[in-house]
């Protein structure tokens, strides 16, 4: 189980060192002439349909999860409340507080006090080889945790599983964009990355956030300017690379947990992620 508890160790001593990307405010800049995705999700749809379960799974509950590794306080939903089309071109997933009486298991304590939901492509879409470009615009706020990331389709147990983080936005970081790798020897707070820093917060505008996965280089960006490049070398002994394998993508707003906190009464409800568009270009699987 995924177990994504605070900021990478690499990336807090790289921000300290002055070597954090800063990302520009361009909203997005479009992929080479020429280059197609070899999967894409556009989100056409009328409002408050679901996005298409051909591509998509919507996981659900809390308490099962253990919190989801992470001591959260969303209860994960199928609702379109929770998770649907806008019927102008974008995905919304939105955390809301739980309905009065809604009696939501969770892990952390009796009832789940907020709803949410978390999609992913695991057994319908995957990465092999090339670039997962998301174009998003995401919640910010005390207490959230929304995040954009990939989970390896290895079949061995977090952390050996691989872990991609293209976006994190943490808590009371607005402007802060987490770009983590999680492995066999480097995960939760040891996970390794560096951050960009936004000229406003992730709320206010969309931005294309990226990784270039190629055999033994991953590269992150934000609006098509790298920020961070890992490669084996960069992994403590033994240097378990574990990401040359499929992998697939993740979307989802969590709330509370050992990273952000609580939230509290300057917490936007609903907060939510809208997602205009997912590209997969290189090689893979859909």
């Amino acid at each position: 189980m995924n177990r994504r508890t605070g900021p990478a160790l690499v990336l807090a001593l790289g921000c300290l060192l002055g070597a954090c990307g800063t990302a520009p405010t361009q909203t997005h800049r479009p992929a080479p002439a020429g280059e197609k995705p070899f999967w894409r999700a556009e989100f056409d749809g009328a409002a408050g349909s679901r996005p298409s379960a051909r591509s998509w799974n919507t996981e659900t509950g809390n308490r099962e999860a253990e919190g989801w590794g992470n001591n959260e306080l969303q209860y994960y939903t199928d609702d379109a409340a929770n998770s649907a089309l806008d019927g102008a071109g974008h995905l919304e997933i939105s955390a809301r507080p739980a309905p009065p009486g809604a009696g939501l298991p969770c892990f952390t304590e009796d009832f789940c006090p907020w709803t949410s939901a978390r999609l992913t492509t695991e057994g319908k879409v995957a990465l092999t080889r090339g670039r997962a470009e998301i174009r998003a615009k995401i919640p910010t706020g005390t207490g959230l945790l929304p995040a954009i990331w990939m989970l390896g389709d290895n079949g061995v147990e977090w952390p050996g599983q691989g872990e991609i983080d293209i976006c994190e936005v943490v808590g009371g970081e607005p402007r802060t964009v987490y770009g983590t790798a999680h492995g066999p020897t480097y995960s939760n707070e040891n996970g390794i990355g560096e951050a960009a820093t936004l000229t406003a917060d992730a709320s206010a505008a969309f931005h294309t956030y990226a990784v270039d996965k190629q055999p033994h280089r991953i590269t992150w960006s934000v609006d098509g300017e790298p920020y961070f490049t890992l490669t084996p070398s960069k992994l403590p002994s033994p240097r378990d690379w574990v990401f040359e394998q499929d992998m697939h993508l993740l979307l989802n707003v969590a709330v509370g947990g050992d990273w952000p906190g609580p939230p509290d009464a300057s917490t936007p409800s609903p907060a939510t992620m809208t997602v205009d568009y997912v590209r997969f270009y290189g090689e893979g699987h859909a």
